[in-house]
């Protein structure tokens, strides 16, 4: 027993010698240096040949489809709708249910409640910048965030209600006769408006300023202060693991771009083919057997607010995360003779990344997070 525990003590010492030996060999102000800088200077991404990939950044300004313009009194309908229980036959579950502004927009299970307690087999992903994504759901069966208001309404695990149903019930309700009125210009409620109102509001949930907006941001910034402030925003670590991130981890073949998401689906190895948490994602949607096992990208800004993390909720510690992707995920190939047998994606490899380094890529996840969107159609009308 002497001997484990001091093998274990030597080793607990060995590690942390590495570790302070790995950190020490970083040169912190010459990254900071270097990514203090506009991103067109940076170093080159380290990506696959085929992968085309856009720049990580600041968010753009928020738009609007044509066929579904801005206008604060639809914002304010949309809000009273997403937070409101009658949407749901038993008039107690709420889009909000769901997708919680206090648990980053998530719900903080691993996969959600719905009527009658039943659960569903996936996890609910964050609405934080959904005004920016080009489908909707894990396996993006709806091409417009209109259409997927809808449906959680009227699925029998979720919401469980039909929307004739619906419309019906907030035509006897006064405060919405009114709103709709101000939204649309006359007291008629349907189906249409009631989706165009919920995606218009949701389109306001966008992330406040992170610590990596903010250094990204100090030389634009006319107060010197302000400025010096806003350089120092981020850690030593986080900077190594911004670096780590374009490079040695390959995070860019996947996760790039503003929103930290190449809004494309991909296969990490968590299909679990023929066992009890079998998903086959995007297949059940296309029917094309290169989709099975594959997911959509979530965007990254403001990860550490919504565990747990993956399709199905699985993870529910970023450390154990990142040694999943250091990993290469979990490997399977295709078997000829099954046609619905999945394959991981080639772009996940083992990465060698050490322990030091991945407390640096956490302490950068945790840069790109800020504290959740408010959420209130007044604070995004008067630009707060």
């Amino acid at each position: 027993m002497f001997f484990i525990k001091a093998v274990i003590r030597v080793s607990s010492v060995a590690v942390l010698i590495i570790s302070s030996w790995q950190t020490a060999a970083v040169d912190f102000n010459e990254l900071r240096k270097v990514y203090s800088q506009p991103s067109i200077t940076w170093p080159k991404a380290q990506i696959e040949e085929s992968v085309k990939v856009k720049e990580i950044g600041l968010l753009p300004a928020i738009t609007f489809p044509k066929n579904n313009p801005y206008s604060k009194e639809k914002i304010t309908l949309g809000e009273m709708l997403f937070h409101d229980g009658k949407l749901s036959r038993s008039k107690q579950i709420a889009c909000a249910s769901c997708h919680d502004n206090e648990l980053g927009w998530s719900d903080g299970r691993q996969t959600s409640f719905g009527h009658d307690r039943q659960r569903g087999h996936r996890n609910a992903p964050t609405i934080e910048n959904v005004a920016f994504s080009k489908s909707f759901f894990w396996d993006g069966r709806a091409e417009t965030l209109e259409q997927q208001a809808l449906m959680p309404i009227q699925d029998p695990k979720e919401m469980n209600f039909s929307l004739p149903e619906l419309i019906v019930r907030l035509a006897e309700i006064k405060t919405y006769r009114i709103a709709f009125e101000a939204a649309y210009g006359d007291e008629a409620i349907t189906a249409k408006r009631i989706g165009y109102a919920l995606a218009t509001y949701q389109r306001t949930i966008r992330s406040r300023l992170s610590d990596f907006d903010r250094f990204l941001s100090a030389s634009t910034q006319k107060n010197e202060m302000l400025k010096v402030r806003y350089r120092q925003s981020m850690s030593n670590k986080a900077i190594w693991g911004l670096h780590l991130f374009r490079t040695k981890a390959q995070c860019l073949n996947c996760h790039n771009g503003p929103t930290f998401s190449d809004q494309q689906f991909h296969n990490v190895g968590l299909t679990y083919y023929k066992r009890t948490l079998q998903d086959l994602g995007r297949y059940n949607v296309t029917k094309n057997t290169d989709d099975v096992g594959k997911f959509k990208t979530p965007s990254l800004r403001g990860v550490m607010n919504s565990k747990p993390w993956m399709h199905n909720g699985v993870f529910s510690d970023m450390t154990g995360l990142l040694h999943f992707y250091n990993a290469g995920g979990i490997k399977f190939e295709r078997d000829d003779k099954d046609k619905l047998s999945p394959q991981t994606s080639p772009l996940l490899k083992p990465l060698s990344l050490t322990k030091a380094e991945i407390e640096a890529l956490s302490a950068f996840l945790e840069s790109i997070t800020a504290p959740p969107a408010i959420g209130s159609s007044a604070a995004f009308i008067q630009g707060r």
